[in-house]
């Protein structure tokens, strides 16, 4: 399996836009998650050192250090959301009338949420971070943390998306509820989260 965390950018495009069947969405959402934190991640590279914020810089420091590490595994999920689909991949492949085929297929669904959900909350970790940097870093950069809540929003959306068609497709109904519920009280907090970081960058640029 190819490592798309560190392809080109040309080749990741190139791979998403063909019929192999990853990376896909999940991938995508992990990439963009990882996006994400790297922008409030250089609001905070921009903001350390300047003796304007030299009182917030400790508490940049660490939110960096935490970020850092989010931004690290989102794009480790890059190769487990690949990794999650293939068992899913070769259950389809097993003969309708085989009699293990549903539960092969129902088993592999369930490995299929893993990565995408992991995503998510990587996402959930990362927006306070994000929102830390919005506030009190390099006014010169406040620009990227809307940019970054931007990203971590799109990369939460699209990795629930990721969930919720395996889920469908989920026998045991009481586990994809379990699984939809997680999904979609990340979706609601942390959707409002970035969507209020972003239009406090917007409307402190407009001023």
């Amino acid at each position: 399996m190819k490592d798309y965390a560190n392809a080109s950018c040309a080749d990741f495009v190139a791979a998403l836009a063909s019929n192999a069947p990853t990376p896909g969405g999940g991938g995508a959402a992990a990439l963009v998650g990882a996006v994400g934190a790297a922008l409030g991640n250089m609001v905070a590279a921009l903001t350390v050192g300047k003796k304007t914020y030299a009182a917030v810089e400790d508490e940049i420091l660490a939110a960096e250090k935490a970020c850092l590490a989010l931004q690290a595994e989102l794009l480790d999920q890059i190769a487990a959301d690949a990794e999650g689909f293939l068992p899913l991949a070769k259950a389809y492949g097993i003969p309708k009338d085989d009699p293990g085929r549903a539960q092969a297929l129902e088993e592999a669904a369930v490995s299929a949420c893993k990565a995408p959900l992991r995503v998510m909350e990587l996402c959930a970790d990362a927006l306070p971070l994000i929102a830390l940097f919005a506030e009190k870093g390099s006014r010169l950069a406040v620009s990227d943390a809307g940019c970054a809540a931007v990203c971590v929003k799109a990369a939460l959306q699209a990795a629930s998306l990721n969930v919720f068609v395996n889920t469908k497709s989920l026998a045991n109904r009481a586990l994809a509820d379990e699984l939809n519920a997680r999904c979609c009280a990340l979706l609601d907090r942390c959707g409002s989260m970035a969507e209020g970081i972003f239009e406090s960058v917007k409307a402190g640029l407009l001023r």
